[in-house]
């Protein structure tokens, strides 16, 4: 990523906010109407059918279809990590980014399994942003720059995009973004992330709430100034993309604790900011299942994982290609001729 990236003022995003497109009530109505006529009691696929309708919505389309899903991976390194708040230190991005070239990481082998095509983003590894428990971690140019960038991640186009992230020390980083949008404490909002524990958990919990008492405290600045002041490059571009994608009808799935924390910067902006969005699923991180509640998530799965990079949107997208899958493919009761239900 190039830095010099043509910047997007603050001001801009929130126009952009402000004109986000609404749902397609008319391609939402045409999948209702097939879907009673499909060969299987109504309602009987439960989440599926409320699937379709999502995509049809956002999709604009009255049969909706993925077939050019994206997980796009965005990776950013973090100066806070050198404050001993993971149990890697950063060095392990870079790494790990080769291991996704590599095909060698989880969500290689998950995006081979459900078919879905992989991109993965890094953001000036070698520049780790600031300590956010001293310094802010962008200039607003910088910021809105990183934003745009992110906003480019689809420039070649899918029809369901899937978010991922790695970044060591990013989860002190979101929970920091939850604690200043949401409020409560600290320590509600900070877990083992990598695997700390003990006073490795107590040192994460005490630089999370200098980075937000470094600010103001909890609910003292707007979100955008959030995302500058203790945000991070890969959050930041992930929050762009999401605004992008409801600006160019695609759906997304949201991972995990980190992505959540790029959502939440936007729906703290406008409650409305996240309806073509789902949450893929629970995170053993503890605090997702609170974030998930003061966004009104309702995630699809809820499988233990806490991995990032995309893994837990991945198996999302595979449920929703075949909830879309079935709603096209399925026949009739008139094609079958099977008799209806009364």
């Amino acid at each position: 990523m190039s830095l010099a990236t043509s910047a997007l003022p603050f001001d801009d995003i929130r126009n952009l906010v402000g004109a986000m497109p609404g749902p397609s009530l008319e391609a939402v109505e045409a999948v209702k109407k097939r879907d009673a006529q499909l060969t299987k009691p109504l309602g009987s696929l439960g989440r599926l059918e409320e699937l379709v309708e999502w995509l049809a919505a956002w999709q604009g389309l009255p049969m909706p279809k993925v077939t050019r899903p994206l997980v796009a991976v965005f990776a950013a390194n973090h100066g806070v990590a050198d404050k001993g708040v993971s149990a890697f230190p950063k060095e392990v991005t870079a790494q790990m980014v080769s291991n996704f070239a590599a095909g060698g990481a989880a969500v290689n082998q998950l995006c081979i399994a459900y078919d879905l095509g992989l991109k993965v983003f890094e953001l000036a590894l070698e520049m780790p942003t600031p300590d956010i428990s001293e310094e802010d971690a962008f200039e607003e140019s910088e910021c809105a720059a990183t934003m745009a960038f992110g906003m480019e991640a689809i420039s070649g186009g899918t029809d369901l995009l899937c978010l991922g992230e790695m970044g060591i020390a990013n989860t002190t980083v979101a929970a920091a973004i939850f604690y200043a949008l949401f409020g409560g404490t600290a320590e509600e909002w900070v877990g083992p992330g990598t695997g700390v524990q003990g006073d490795a958990l107590k040192n994460k919990i005490a630089v999370v709430e200098q980075a937000v008492q470094r600010i103001g405290g909890p609910g003292k600045v707007e979100p955008l100034e959030v995302l500058r002041r203790i945000g991070g490059r890969e959050i930041a571009a992930m929050a762009g993309v999401i605004l992008a994608a409801r600006m160019q009808q695609v759906p997304v799935v949201i991972d995990g604790f980190v992505t959540s924390a790029a959502a939440a910067i936007l729906y703290k902006m406008d409650k409305t900011a996240l309806e073509h969005c789902v949450f893929s699923h629970a995170s053993a991180e503890p605090a997702h299942r609170r974030a998930l509640t003061e966004m009104g998530g309702k995630p699809l799965l809820d499988l233990g994982m806490r991995l990032g990079e995309g893994s837990g949107a991945a198996i999302a997208a595979g449920i929703i290609k075949a909830a879309a899958a079935t709603h096209s493919g399925m026949a009739t009761f008139a094609d079958a001729g099977v008799a209806a239900q009364d």
